[in-house]
């Protein structure tokens, strides 16, 4: 059942992170390392500059940090990100989006200089209604205390699929606006969501789905 980390509950925490030092030492046996493409962090001299430019994220909707890195991990990011953000929702999903552009010019999707991939759902200008999902490797204990550090900020946190969620809403603005955040951390990888007015019903569920196939999930 799901449960919130409080203050309190710091042995959940530590117990979770023992799972994590556990998860993270049969990583690294297996020697597969999750890491920042080295196509984006290496690139050929000829076309430093326009390849630079596309794949730098433009400014768009403020996000919350979270610690982003090397990883050890044996999942890799898909390929063709950001441009197949598509790809990690199932139909019902997209329905839901039916109509809302997808990377628009200004609204900041792209590649960043640590390899996470942004996903930006969002009409240019409407600036209280937007998705964003920033997927990328993240240090396991960097990862678990920013977590950690969100349950005691109030966020629900529980454990399913593998990894570690945690998600938020909250109503802001003068209207009100619904708003929220949704995290799922597994294997070296943080899917980060953040939301303004824009929530489709089962979105994080389908983004774990693509990356973690059922038949993977311990």
């Amino acid at each position: 059942m799901p449960h919130r980390l409080r203050p309190h509950a710091r042995p959940t925490a530590r117990a979770c992170l023992a799972v994590g030092v556990v998860a993270l030492a049969a990583a690294l046996v297996t020697g597969c390392a999750g890491t920042p493409d080295p196509s984006q962090s290496e690139p050929t001299a000829s076309s430093d500059a326009a390849a630079s430019a596309a794949a730098t994220p433009t400014p768009g909707p403020s996000l919350a940090p979270f610690p982003m890195g090397p990883s050890s991990s044996t999942t890799a990011l898909p390929a063709d990100l950001p441009q197949g953000c598509r790809d990690l929702l199932d139909a019902d999903v997209l329905a839901q989006l039916d109509g809302v552009p997808l990377n628009a010019e200004g609204m900041g999707g792209g590649i960043r200089s640590d390899s996470s991939r942004v996903c930006v759902w969002g009409e240019p200008g409407a600036a209280a209604t937007w998705l964003v999902t920033v997927t990328g490797y993240s240090p396991d204990r960097e990862a678990r205390d920013a977590l950690y550090e969100l349950g005691n900020e109030g966020y629900t946190c529980y454990e399913p699929r593998g990894g570690i969620r945690c998600e938020s809403t909250w109503e802001s603005g003068t209207l009100p606006l619904q708003q929220g955040r949704t995290l799922f951390y597994r294997d070296g990888v943080i899917v980060d969501t953040q939301f303004s007015n824009l929530a489709p019903a089962g979105y994080t569920d389908s983004v774990i789905d693509a990356l973690w196939p059922a038949a993977t999930t311990p």
